[in-house]
């Protein structure tokens, strides 16, 4: 009898540790788009700029090619990683446009485009190592009222890449700032599945390579 209770014992013990491990997924409940970003490979982060405002941003890969980042977001002339991306056009956010930025996102698949999800940089922790000093005359602002100008506008922010022009025939594309509209959510289910609701400011930004 006693060995069958040591038996029993030493099974329960062996069953025990099990339990214990798996609520720590659970408690770590992501509470919101900022969280659930972590959970991506983060792709760029540094200075959007509009006019005389500075937003840092933190962009994490949803879909896409990390090549075309690293390719397109950087400075030429020195070969660096660019630090700050000043938007100077809007594209309205009208159904010819969008379907053309889809037909450059089809064109450039699988390897040609990149979708990231755009949130704001936390002040310290993750996201902002290596986050560039602010210009004189730029004025620090949370990318939410980057959000709320886009949204106002009914727009989407567009970068030319590579900033300062390229070199090569292969070495340009544009990049699309999107605030949270219907064209954006479709690159967040994932998101809305795993959170429910998309409460906090954020931005979906598109980045696809010229087709030659």
């Amino acid at each position: 009898m006693k060995a069958r209770d040591s038996e029993r014992n030493h099974r329960t013990m062996e069953a025990e540790p099990k339990p214990l491990e798996e609520p720590k997924h659970e408690t770590k409940k992501l509470k919101n788009l900022s969280d659930y970003a972590q959970t991506l490979q983060l792709g760029w982060n540094g200075l959007l700029v509009l006019k005389n405002s500075c937003f840092p941003t933190s962009m994490h890969i949803l879909e896409g090619d990390q090549g075309v980042i690293s390719s397109l977001l950087k400075d030429h002339a020195s070969g660096s990683k660019l630090t700050q991306l000043k938007i100077a056009q809007r594209l309205r956010l009208d159904q010819p446009k969008l379907d053309e930025v889809t037909r450059r996102i089809k064109q450039g698949s699988p390897n040609g485009y990149a979708v990231l999800l755009a949130t704001q940089a936390t002040p310290s922790g993750l996201g902002t190592e290596g986050m560039p000093t602010v210009e004189p005359g730029l004025q620090r602002r949370l990318l939410r009222n980057l959000v709320s100008y886009l949204k106002q506008k009914q727009a989407a922010g567009v970068i030319s890449l590579p900033v300062g022009g390229s070199k090569g025939r292969d070495g340009t594309g544009m990049l699309y700032a999107f605030p949270p509209c219907e064209f954006s959510q479709q690159y967040l289910q994932s998101a809305l599945r795993t959170l429910g609701k998309l409460e906090e400011e954020h931005m979906v930004i598109v980045i696809v390579r010229d087709t030659v």
